[in-house]
């Protein structure tokens, strides 16, 4: 995680936390689960801008937008979208630009970015050159977790940032509560009998990928084995022969950013190998699509959610998720 603090001179850190204490910071967030989680401390009216990306919770769209995409990804197919990616870090840039001057209308005090994904928004270096233009001090905060506890302790990050402590660590205390009664009750069912299934998450198709950070670690805890994803580790690509030598008994299609219905249109349309039959979780059955927008791409509160939604497939007599149609069984292929 990374703290810059432009215009800093010594002790100026400390003195910002201090008056952040009585009068409140004005934040900008570049990334959407930033944005979520300054909802969920109760810093709504405190966030003058976001990114064009930040689409949760509704009222959000109503904030001064401070970023724009350079390329129009709307209705591409998973292999445009791909080679679309490679060309912008190939010419040095990723997907999103900063709208400096909107930036500097909004006189923000916190910014929260990311550079976790190198396209996924504003580079954390050109965040920084901006921030340095701007007036007074200006805090840049990147947010980076990779695995359940690194979600946690960002969350706990934002909240001591901002005056919210208590507020944070009372969340993430829910959220580590919920995530053991899955936990436990996943426990109670293996020693009841219950099998665990061979997994295998897609966050692509057209390169397949397989999942990675926080996605095999919520596979594992909620009561399957990812047998090609690894845990805090990047996505990866694969190819559809690994996937069918690692015999998944259940295929997770979660494209990054996706909603399920995006998932499910996408899975029709993308070129799938002539041995897909023959795929151990196409015989069964048990191949689902999820909204990975919402609640697998970003790291944020909703994550457990998401955690839910995997318990429920992988046990459907036990569990029972929150959100129902975020999660649908894809049989007609």
């Amino acid at each position: 995680m990374e703290i810059d603090v432009a215009h800093r001179q010594p002790g100026d850190t400390a003195e910002i936390s201090r008056q952040r204490s009585t009068v409140g910071v004005r934040i900008v967030s570049l990334v959407p689960s930033a944005t979520e989680i300054v909802y969920a401390l109760g810093l709504g009216r405190q966030l003058v801008g976001v990114s064009h990306d930040c689409d949760w919770p509704p009222q959000v769209r109503r904030k001064p937008i401070v970023t724009r995409p350079t390329v129009d990804l709307a209705g591409r197919s998973s292999r445009q979208i791909h080679d679309a990616v490679s060309g912008a870090i190939h010419a040095g840039h990723g997907l999103a630009e900063l709208d400096e001057e909107a930036l500097a209308r909004l006189r923000p005090d916190l910014i929260l970015t990311q550079e976790l994904c190198s396209v996924c928004a504003v580079s954390y270096r050109r965040v920084n050159e901006a921030a340095r233009s701007l007036d007074g001090p200006v805090q840049v905060v990147s947010l980076e977790p990779t695995t359940l506890d690194g979600i946690f302790r960002t969350i706990v990050t934002v909240g001591s940032l901002t005056a919210r402590e208590r507020r944070a660590l009372d969340l993430v205390r829910r959220l580590r509560a919920r995530l053991l009664r899955i936990e436990e009750k996943v426990v109670r069912r293996r020693r009841a009998g219950m099998p665990t299934p061979r997994v295998v998450a897609l966050e692509w198709l057209d390169p397949p990928f397989v999942a990675g950070h926080w996605v095999p670690e919520l596979i594992r805890r909620t009561g399957g084995r990812d047998v090609l994803g690894r845990e805090g580790e990047p996505s990866r690509q694969t190819t559809w022969e690994a996937v069918l030598e690692a015999e998944p008994q259940m295929l997770l299609v979660m494209p990054c950013g996706f909603t399920v219905n995006e998932a499910v249109a996408e899975l029709h349309r993308a070129p799938l190998p002539p041995f897909w039959g023959e795929i151990d979780a196409v015989r069964r059955g048990n191949v689902f699509a999820l909204d990975a927008g919402a609640y697998f791409s970003r790291p944020g509160p909703r994550i457990l959610d998401g955690a839910l939604m995997l318990a429920e497939i992988f046990d459907p007599m036990a569990f029972v998720s929150r959100v129902p149609g975020a999660w649908t069984p894809v049989m007609d292929l």
